[in-house]
């Protein structure tokens, strides 16, 4: 019986078709399908233990560590910049983008006694560079300062020491070039735009208006200041664009003339350029300095010193003419000077060499600095200690017969025969050597003072150290001594070294104004005075010299007052009001000229002013220092006497 054929369903059908290993192909059934099947299923479960063998648990604990540690440190950076830190990264970022610019106080103006300006300020443009915003790349930052050089005529070398000088403050305002005139500092407005880190800014020059050149050592100058004084005087409020006063009143009232500088906060771009103003704190002018000089004497001292510098073939002179009740300085000319303007309008190196390198010296403020042999200016100072000292009493007289011989040795006098018979007073009038030599070192019978009360003496008038007056670099003068000359000289003190003492010659050195000090103390009755030439409308407290002897100054005194009226100074006795005087002649050196002095008061009863003159190299003082004392004591009873 035939029995048809019953076909499975579709879906338990299945036909692979297989390539065996010989390219023939084989169909496979449902029953080969699930062979195969099963052993894929093998072979799956096989790789799923080779993965979990080879990612073992030590493996995934290193793993998992390195990763926590990494973590770790990121999140503990990020809490050190952000918690610890975050207070100085603020303020960086705020440093870049605000900018903070000094606004310089107009400083005080300086004047005279009367009121009259001697120093000033004037408008100026000052270029300056801000490091920070110079670009970075070093091809556009050459390119920039190049531009810049070409401008304004600055050499790029220059700039580049500027950039190591201050490579510590990026972010200061650095002076390139200072003091540009109106007309140019407006074009350069237009043109400095295009270069980042330069800027132009409206400043103040000091100016020197008064037509006296010798007032250039009293007023001094300003400077700018150096990148290492930058750094020092940054705790008080200085930057590289301020200037800073360098000699004279600059320097001694720089505090009071200063000011206290404002301050302008601005938002700027990463380029430096301005976006708004923030904040101004507007600046405190200094205050103005009252001098006790007097312009007009300065001026006609200087003018009248000038004329008998040509008549006796000099070159440098000084003259000081003080209150000697007060010590307030009335004039004070030091000549040859220089025009203190140039130093505000920048001076250059070769100008500055040329001054420096001059013979004559004129940067050197020789009045208070230079240190010369006195002559016989110092003698009242002796006649004071030997009278003081009981080694000659007012009507002791000595024979002036032209000089003292002792041993191989002879010490002269300056008149030849001598003077005759000589008192303190004589010997005060007409300078007679051989009176101070006897008193000094001694001869015969009489027991000198010697070198030790000599120089006990000088300090006590003020000679050997400085007198304090309120300028710089005042020098202390010199008095010699027996120690000093072994350990410099390797040789003993001599008698004869005593002689050139006592007449103020050998190494004795004073400064014009100690012998100013010193006579002023003779003519106000023995008080020590400390000049000064700021007046501050005050009277300084008098003090007197130690164990004042008045009738040995009195006789002082009528000493030098007989110098007029009988002795070396007579040509100063046809002025209006009596004075009183003493000239002197110093040796300067083997083949010159002797340097002229002469040192006095006046009126001679009630004395208003102490007048000190100083002629290097001038000669005899009757032909210099004395003609010029005459007319500044003329001057001085008609315009200023008050």
């Amino acid at each position: 019986m035939f029995t048809p054929w019953k076909q499975k369903p579709a879906s338990h059908i299945f036909v692979v078709q297989h390539h065996d290993g010989f390219g023939l192909k084989r169909n496979k059934s449902s029953d080969a399908f699930d062979a195969t099947d099963s052993y894929v299923s093998d072979d799956l479960h096989s790789h799923e233990r080779s993965i979990k063998s080879t990612l073992s648990h030590k493996r995934l604990v290193i793993g998992f560590g390195i990763f926590f540690f990494v973590f770790f440190c990121f999140f503990s950076r990020a809490a050190y910049l952000q918690v610890f830190q975050g207070t100085h990264f603020h303020a960086l970022a705020d440093a870049n983008r605000y900018r903070i610019t000094r606004v310089v106080s107009p400083r005080g103006k300086i004047l005279d006694r009367n009121g009259v300006v001697l120093a000033t300020n004037v408008p100026s443009f000052l270029l300056t560079m801000t490091i920070a915003d110079l670009p970075k790349n070093q091809d556009e930052r050459n390119k920039v300062i190049q531009g810049v050089c070409d401008h304004v005529g600055v050499q790029h070398a220059d700039i580049d020491l500027l950039l190591t000088q201050y490579a510590k403050q990026p972010q200061e305002h650095i002076p390139v070039l200072r003091n540009i005139p109106y007309e140019s500092a407006m074009r350069l407005t237009i043109e400095i735009a295009q270069y980042p880190g330069f800027n132009l800014i409206a400043t103040v020059q000091r100016s020197y208006p008064s037509t006296a050149v010798s007032l250039s050592h009293v007023l001094g100058y300003m400077g700018k200041i150096t990148p290492d004084e930058s750094i020092q005087l940054a705790s008080t409020g200085y930057r590289p664009i301020d200037q800073i006063g360098k000699t004279g009143i600059e320097r001694t009232a720089e505090t009071q003339l200063r000011g206290i500088p404002g301050k302008l906060v601005t938002e700027v771009d990463a380029s430096g350029h301005e976006l708004s103003v923030i904040s101004k704190t507007d600046p405190i002018p200094g205050t103005d300095v009252h001098l006790g000089i007097d312009l007009e004497l300065q001026k006609y001292i200087e003018i009248q010193l000038q004329t008998i510098l040509q008549n006796v073939h000099a070159t440098r002179a000084s003259v000081i003419a003080i209150d000697p009740n007060t010590g307030t300085v009335r004039a004070l000319v030091s000549l040859p000077a220089f025009d203190n303007n140039i130093f505000s309008n920048q001076i250059s190196q070769e100008t500055y060499q040329q001054l420096s390198q001059d013979p004559d010296q004129p940067l050197f403020f020789r009045a208070i600095s230079g240190n010369f042999p006195s002559g016989s200016v110092f003698k009242p100072v002796i006649a004071y200690a030997a009278l003081t000292e009981h080694v000659v009493s007012e009507h002791t007289s000595f024979l002036s017969t032209g000089g003292l011989h002792v041993g191989d040795w002879f010490f002269p006098d300056w008149k030849a025969g001598g003077h005759g018979v000589t008192d303190v007073r004589k010997a005060i009038a007409e300078s007679v050597n051989t009176f101070f030599y006897i008193v000094g070192g001694g001869f015969q019978d009489t027991i000198g003072l010697g070198v030790d009360r000599i120089g006990q003496y000088a300090q006590m008038f003020g000679f050997g150290s400085p007198t304090g007056i309120d300028l710089p670099n005042e020098s202390s003068g010199f008095i010699p001594t027996k120690d000093w000359k072994q350990k410099t000289k390797g040789e003993r003190w001599y008698v004869g070294d005593t002689y050139h003492l006592a007449i103020g010659q050998g190494d004795f050195l004073t400064t014009p104004i100690q012998m100013a000090v010193a006579t002023a103390t003779i003519a106000n009755n023995g008080y020590a005075i400390r000049p000064h030439v700021i007046d501050s409308g005050t009277t300084p407290e008098k003090v007197q010299i130690k164990n004042l002897d008045a009738d040995a100054l009195r006789i002082v005194q009528e000493g030098m007052r007989q110098s007029v009226t009988n002795g070396s100074d007579r040509r100063l006795q046809n002025l209006v009001l009596p004075v009183a005087g003493k000239t002197g002649t110093a040796q300067s050196g083997i083949g010159k000229p002797t340097h002229s002095w002469f040192t006095g008061y006046g009126p001679y009863d009630k004395p208003t002013l102490e007048l000190t003159v100083l002629v290097e190299e001038g000669g005899e003082s009757t032909s210099a220092a004395v003609p010029l004392a005459d007319e500044i004591f003329a001057w001085w009873f008609a315009h200023g006497n008050k």
